[in-house]
């Protein structure tokens, strides 16, 4: 009996044995690579709508101060990308302000004269570079004012005193700032822009005085734009 099962695990190893020999050899697969991600291509052309917050300052004149007042208002605009990292673009731009007014007294003609500061708007072309999610600018055109007032009064009686005044309401403006997309349709901005609107003169009729003063202004600007990209 001994024998008998020694002779038979014997046959059973050899069977097993040529099975396996007839077994494919195993495939060793490499692993795939990790799945190409394609850099994020940033687009400024299209249209965008925005609004903005800051302050707004008085300028050099010899008439007032230079006290800040703070502004907000909104924006829309359209750029076109070319060259690869070219923009060039437009932008219409309005902004309310705290009205500010300024007076100074001459003593000798015994007469105030007071210009009231308000609201700013401008119409600009922008030349930009860009370089992936940033844009760095510059910009020029046409500014313009509303709700701005000019009067003349006795120093002492307070009363009203006959005058005539020069001046502008649309002047020029110019300023430079930079753009950040954050996402495909959403960036934010931060902006330097100066108005300049000539000179006025306000002539006191009593006295036969010309007061001349430059009313010209600073702002800085913090905003955010919805950018459509039609067209990009």
């Amino acid at each position: 009996m001994k024998k008998l099962a020694l002779a038979a695990l014997g046959a059973v190893a050899f069977a097993s044995s040529a099975v396996a020999a007839d077994l494919p050899a195993r495939v060793y697969t490499k692993a795939p690579p990790p799945a190409y991600i394609p850099p994020q291509i940033y687009n400024w052309t299209g249209f965008y709508i925005g609004g903005h917050v800051g302050g707004a300052f008085g300028g050099s004149s010899a008439f007032g101060n230079n006290d800040g007042r703070f502004l907000g208002g909104v924006q829309v605009g359209a750029d076109y990308q070319f060259a690869s990292n070219w923009v060039l673009g437009i932008e219409g731009q309005y902004s309310w302000t705290d009205r500010n007014t300024s007076s100074v007294a001459f003593v000798p003609g015994g007469f105030t004269i007071s210009d009231r500061a308000s609201n700013l708007g401008s119409v600009t072309a922008r030349l930009g570079y860009a370089w992936g999610p940033a844009l760095l600018y510059v910009k020029g055109g046409v500014g313009f004012r509303d709700g701005n007032g000019v009067w003349d009064t006795d120093t002492l009686l307070g009363t009203a005193r006959p005058f005539t005044v020069s001046r502008n309401t649309v002047g020029y403006t110019v300023g430079t700032g930079l753009e950040y997309m954050f996402t495909p349709n959403w960036s934010g901005k931060v902006e330097y822009q100066y108005y300049n609107f000539g000179k006025t003169n306000v002539t006191d009729t009593i006295s036969g005085t010309t007061i001349g003063y430059t009313p010209d202004v600073h702002t800085v600007k913090a905003g955010i734009n919805y950018r459509f990209n039609w067209g990009g």
